[in-house]
Order: structure tokens, then C-alpha cells, then sequence
């Protein structure tokens, strides 16, 4: 209340207009359907689209269900590939962009392409990439003396494959924001470093990395997020029938196949609060520990 006093009426008035429309948006498309998930998730799904009060039942199936764990091991093993390699190549794209070259508005684009290309047109392409009789990759790799495996339908390559999609569709998108960051930085500090006859990797190291950590912060934080919610690509990707699926399949994934195809939504809502769960536990070690490595 102190500190409201501080404002007129009407600049807290014209502030809650100008918020509304987003606080409104946050309720209907993420606050309600959250609590609504957790609500179901102590249900039971019956026929006719009823449901009834299950209690604990879904979490004490979820917690026996070898299945659950191993999409969460499924999961986790997509993140742990993907993200390192989107974080540096995009850090890298990002400096490599950031340089006054001739066409440099073409090469942003071109690395920025995947990420607006459609998710289904990105799963086509790349399965045929894939493929193990006719596809690009084998046949190249066979050129250099090289049997290429069966990317998509062995349980030890599929999630590698999934996760060179996953990497190329997104570094595009961090590569921009990262690019906004390297634009933030005063030229004067690397001017006075190069008065000082330091080289580019002392530059790096001593100005540029320390100055875009908040950037650095940020991109970490949504890819983990992003790679954890992974979906589309093994939908799209791996067929139902495929001997690798069970290898593949993410939470949400599962939580896709209990919820829409076994109609069976409190089960569903079980699994993707354990993903919830996940997601807030990993943010929160990152909040912590961004207090040792990132320069406000």
C-alpha cells in the first residue's frame, strides 16, 4: 500500500488497462487450463466423456508404470543432446552474424528459415533425409566407406536422429535473440580492447560472453523448456508401429496417447504434472545458480 501511494489513481488505473489484455490471455490460455489439468489428474475418465473422483489412483499407477519412466528417461536423454548443441551453435551463428559482411540480411534469413517452416513439411523432409535405403545421409555416409544405420527405426539412433531435427529447427530462433544481445554491447569497450592489443578469443571471453549472459540466461532457460515439451517431431517422425517408439516417446508424447487416443484424460493429466513438476524443478536450480555466472 506504501507503495502504491506513489502513483496518481490514474496511472494505476491507465496500468491495469494496459495490463488487462495480457493478464487475460494468462488466465484463459494458462492459469485455468493449469489448474484444470491438476483437477484431472485426481479423476478418473468414464464413458461418455464422465469422469469420477479417483484420488491418488493415477499417481500410484503412474509411479509403477515402467513406461512413464522410461519416456521421462526419454525426455531427459532428448534435453541432455539437444540443448548443448543449440546453445553453442547458436552462439555461434549469432557472432558469426553479428560481423559487417555483404549480404548479411540473406544469411540471417537463411538461418532463420527453419524456424517458420511448418512442422509437418520439417518431419517430411527430414525423414526422407533419414532414410536408410534411399536417403542423403547414408548415401554419403556409404561414399566415405561408411554403413549408415537405421536412423528412425533403431532404438539407439531414432532419439539421436529426433534430436538433429530438433537442434536444426532451432537455432534459427535463439540465434536472434542472442544477435539482439551481441547488438547491446558498447562498441567502445572492444575498441579500448583492441587499443590494448587483446586478440578476438580474449575479447570473447573477457567482454562479449560476460555482456550477454542475461541474453545467454534467458535462451537456456525457454530452450530446456522447449526441449522437455518435445512432440511434434517424434509424432511426426517415429510411426506407431515403429520398434523404436518406446525409445522415443517423450511425457508428452505419452500424454498425448492416453489423454486423445486411450480417452483416458485423468491418467494423461497425471503424466504431464510430473512433467510440470520437472520443468519448475529444473527452472528453479537455473534461477539459483544464475546468480554465479550471469552479469546484470
Amino acid at each position: 500500500m506504501l507503495q502504491l501511494k506513489k502513483y496518481k489513481k490514474d496511472q494505476i488505473f491507465w496500468g491495469i488497462i494496459f495490463i488487462a489484455p495480457t493478464l487475460l490471455g494468462l488466465m484463459v490460455l494458462n492459469i485455468i487450463p493449469a489448474i484444470q489439468t491438476l483437477i484431472m489428474s485426481f479423476q478418473k475418465s468414464g464413458g461418455f466423456g464422465k469422469t469420477q473422483w479417483a484420488g491418488l489412483e493415477n499417481y500410484q499407477k503412474l509411479f509403477s508404470d515402467t513406461e512413464v519412466w522410461q519416456a521421462v528417461a526419454n525426455t531427459l536423454l532428448y534435453t541432455i543432446i539437444a540443448v548443448p548443441f543449440i546453445i553453442v551453435l547458436s552462439m555461434i551463428s549469432a557472432l558469426l552474424l553479428n560481423q559487417k559482411i555483404k549480404g548479411i540480411s540473406f544469411y540471417r534469413t537463411l538461418f532463420f528459415l527453419p524456424v517458420v517452416a511448418t512442422p509437418a513439411a520439417v518431419a517430411m523432409i527430414w525423414r526422407w533425409l533419414f532414410n536408410s535405403d534411399y536417403g542423403i545421409i547414408n548415401v554419403l555416409l556409404e561414399k566415405i566407406g561408411i554403413d549408415g544405420p537405421s536412423w528412425l527405426t533403431n532404438p539407439h539412433t531414432a532419439i539421436i536422429a529426433i534430436a538433429i531435427v530438433g537442434i536444426w529447427s532451432t537455432v534459427g530462433y535463439n540465434m536472434v535473440l542472442l544477435l539482439s544481445g551481441l547488438q547491446e554491447i558498447p562498441k567502445d569497450f572492444y575498441e579500448s580492447a583492441n587499443i590494448d592489443g587483446a586478440s578476438p578469443i580474449k575479447q570473447f571471453f573477457s567482454i562479449t560472453l560476460p555482456l550477454v549472459t542475461p541474453t545467454l540466461f534467458f535462451v537456456l532457460v525457454t530452450t530446456i523448456i522447449n526441449s522437455l515439451q518435445v512432440f511434434d517431431l517424434i509424432f511426426m517422425m517415429i510411426d506407431k508401429t515403429n520398434a523404436a517408439l518406446p525409445k522415443t516417446q517423450s511425457l508428452v508424447y505419452l500424454f498425448y496417447k492416453h489423454s486423445f487416443i486411450m480417452n483416458d484424460k485423468g491418467y494423461g493429466s497425471a503424466i504431464v504434472m510430473i512433467l510440470l513438476m520437472i520443468i519448475m524443478l529444473i527452472t528453479a536450480v537455473q534461477v539459483k545458480l544464475q546468480k554465479k555466472w550471469v552479469n546484470y
